[in-house]
């Protein structure tokens, strides 16, 4: 049925009323009489009348004159009156190549795009092969060098169809599948939305091709929801639903929609084109059960509709069943008269018909001891099933031709017939030993399998325990990382509080009540702020436990700052200044960038250990496109053998520093800024928080 595939579009049309013949001398422009003509012309052609349309397109022709566009458009429509009207292929090849012509001379895309879909069918009926290809390679062209949505839809389609000819299921699914992404990206109107059904159906075509049941199934499915308002597409969905339940075995399947055929309300002929493809398939269903009798009824309705239908293709289909169910029934002479009806033009529409048209002819001319008859027609299956299925039959031949030549010698036959017999035995024989044989050799294949397989499962289980392992020793690393980080920005301000809480404790004598009161006010404050700041970092750490990765986000320095000045508010005696006179903004994370802020705080108030006028200075601003954060404090400084772990991944610092300046490296690392130090002995040191360039 491969003609249907290329119907389904054409059949999605709308139905319009009998136009009258426009009276042109009303129009001024030409141009004005184009657009009437081809909207006439158009009504023409979604009505069906195409003799009319053949009239009404070559008139056009005439008035289109200069105009490449027009030209193209009513060259299309002659041809596709010819294509539909009794299958004038010859004829519609030669207005489909002027349309394609004058598409390319006026770039007109979407003539060109038709036009290129028809003679793509259009070659392949007429077995003209090497223009098909040539076709093919400039379809492709246009494809790799256009955007429009249209176009890819349609043309991804057609080569689809190419490659459904040949055969080559996989790739015919991969372009029609690119052809409904398209079309799902079209204006969503009625037609465009049944044309997605029909390529799904389409695709299950192929999948039942394959026999592959269920997946063609799976695909029909997924067109229902497309084509519920096309009556004609449905129809022929329910056709290919029996074709898949037949091969199921599945009775009351293939009952249900056969039946439900006949529910569509669909125009014209199609609707005697769909019913007799559901009688062709349930007459070969219940001919492949042996129920030749019920099988013989569904065949004369599928003739009766296919004859009402005018469609030659689908009465050759019919015709065919009946032929097959005839010779079934013994009435050879009768088969032979239907399948010679089916056998006309059964070349031209499907050659796998054809093939099995013969071969039922020379059963049929065989069974009467026509042999001269029956070798004839085994030729003719013979040749066509050895270029279809490129497989020999050559003792089809001999057989038949042996027949013919010997039909007076029964005494001859006879004797060929018990030396065929003994033949058959040691074939038997030889069988049965190849059979030993080989089930020998799969025993022997399945153990090396299974060896085979023991090998890999466990290879597969040490590297999953390879992974394991990674994944613990990395685990291992963040908790070490996130302890260092609690170590690090809670150690001095418990510090600090024990510090308060022991000298209360031990010298009370040497607090009067004022100060007392003061300390004890900080004590508290210092807490909470302390007590805010281990939720943070809790909280943080908590949520970076499987992924310590940075989540980058606007923050601002000035809501950082006054975060750093609360968490060090029980320093009394070092004065901390955060200058931020830019109200500085940037990209990053927020929690990380406190993390390397709080460890370059703790790590200066250390260094103000014993100095007098301890002072540490935050500063943060913008040069060059490029913000910078720095600290500065007035402590001892120090040389760069000091700060080197703040550039060698090898230089160890004790647990005890919270390996502060390694965890400032790292974490500056993972936000993508740049850590440099400069620091002088007895007068202190700067740290510099380069962030990269901003994009401008």
């Amino acid at each position: 049925m491969k003609k249907v595939g290329f119907l389904f579009l054409f059949f999605i049309s709308i139905s319009v009323l009998a136009q009258q013949e426009p009276n042109l001398s009303r129009y001024k422009t030409t141009d004005e009489k184009l657009k009437i003509w081809l909207k006439y012309s158009t009504e023409l052609l979604d009505k069906e009348d195409y003799s009319k349309v053949i009239i009404a397109a070559q008139k056009g022709i005439e008035l289109s004159k200069n105009n490449p566009a027009y030209i193209s458009r009513f060259y299309l429509y002659i041809g596709t009156a010819y294509e539909f009207s009794n299958n004038q292929y010859q004829k519609a090849l030669v207005n489909y190549e002027q349309s394609l012509k004058y598409a390319q001379i006026g770039n007109h895309l979407k003539n060109k795009t038709s036009a290129l879909m028809r003679l793509n069918y259009i070659y392949y009926s007429l077995n003209d092969t090497l223009k098909r290809k040539d076709l093919i390679v400039y379809i492709k062209q246009v494809l790799d060098t256009t955007k429009n949505t249209y176009t890819q839809a349609v043309l991804n389609g057609s080569l689809g169809e190419y490659y459904l000819d040949y055969a080559q299921y996989e790739n015919f699914i991969k372009y029609q599948l690119k052809a409904i992404t398209y079309k799902k990206l079209l204006k969503k109107s009625v037609p465009n939305i049944e044309n997605i059904g029909v390529s799904y159906s389409q695709i299950a075509s192929a999948y039942i091709k394959m026999k592959q049941f269920d997946k063609a199934i799976e695909y029909l499915n997924e067109a229902k929801p497309y084509i519920k308002t096309s009556p004609y597409v449905s129809a022929f969905s329910c056709n290919y639903y029996m074709q898949c339940f037949a091969a199921q075995k599945k009775p009351d399947s293939v009952l249900k929609y056969y039946k439900l055929i006949y529910t569509y309300p669909t125009v014209k002929d199609s609707l005697f084109l769909n019913l007799s493809f559901a009688n062709q398939s349930m007459s070969k269903f219940y001919a492949d059960k042996g129920q030749i009798n019920t099988a013989y009824n569904y065949a004369k309705k599928a003739v009766m509709f296919g004859q009402k239908s005018t469609d030659e293709e689908i009465l050759m289909e019919a015709n065919t069943i009946m032929g097959r169910v005839l010779y079934d029934k013994k009435d050879y002479k009768s088969a032979i008269e239907t399948l010679k009806k089916a056998s006309v033009n059964a070349l031209i529409y499907d050659k796998e018909f054809f093939v099995t048209i013969n071969k039922k002819l020379s059963q049929s001319y065989a069974a009467l001891g026509l042999w001269e008859e029956a070798f004839h027609y085994n030729e003719i299956y013979s040749k066509y099933n050895d270029e279809m299925m490129h497989e020999s039959a050559k003792q089809s031949i001999a057989n038949a031709e042996a027949r013919y030549q010997n039909k007076t010698k029964q005494q001859k036959i006879n004797n060929l017939s018990t030396e065929n017999t003994i033949k058959n035995i040691q074939i038997d024989e030889a069988k049965k030993q190849r059979i030993y044989l080989i089930s020998g050799l799969a025993l022997v294949a399945i153990i090396g399998l299974l060896l085979f397989n023991q090998n890999q499962n466990r290879k597969k289980t040490n590297q999953k325990l390879q992974v394991l392992n990674q994944e613990l020793d990395e685990a291992n690393k963040i908790k070490a990382r996130f302890f260092s980080i609690l170590n690090h920005d809670l150690r001095s301000p418990v510090s600090n509080l024990i510090h308060f809480l022991h000298l209360q404790k031990e010298n009370p004598e040497l607090i009067d009540e004022e100060t007392a009161a003061r300390m004890q006010t900080k004590v508290i404050s210092g807490a909470e702020n302390l007590l805010i700041s281990m939720e943070d970092i809790l909280l943080w750490s908590k949520g970076q436990m499987e992924n310590f990765k940075p989540h980058f986000k606007e923050t601002s320095v000035a809501i950082i700052f006054k975060e750093i000045q609360q968490h060090f508010s029980s320093n009394e005696n070092i004065s901390i200044l955060f200058e931020n006179p830019e109200n500085v903004i940037l990209t990053t994370d927020e929690n990380y960038l406190k993390t390397i802020i709080r460890n370059l705080t703790g790590n200066a108030i250390k260094a103000l250990d014993k100095r007098e006028n301890q002072k540490i200075i935050w500063k943060a601003w913008q040069e060059n496109n490029q913000i910078f954060l720095s600290i500065t404090d007035n402590g001892a400084g120090g040389n760069q053998e000091k700060f080197k772990a703040l550039y060698d991944d090898s230089e160890v610092i004790g647990i005890k520093s919270g390996l502060g300046l390694h965890l400032i490296r790292d974490l500056a690392t993972a936000i993508n800024c740049k850590i440099e130090v400069s620091s002088k002995p007895d007068f202190g040191t700067t740290f510099t928080i380069a962030f990269k360039h901003i994009e401008t």
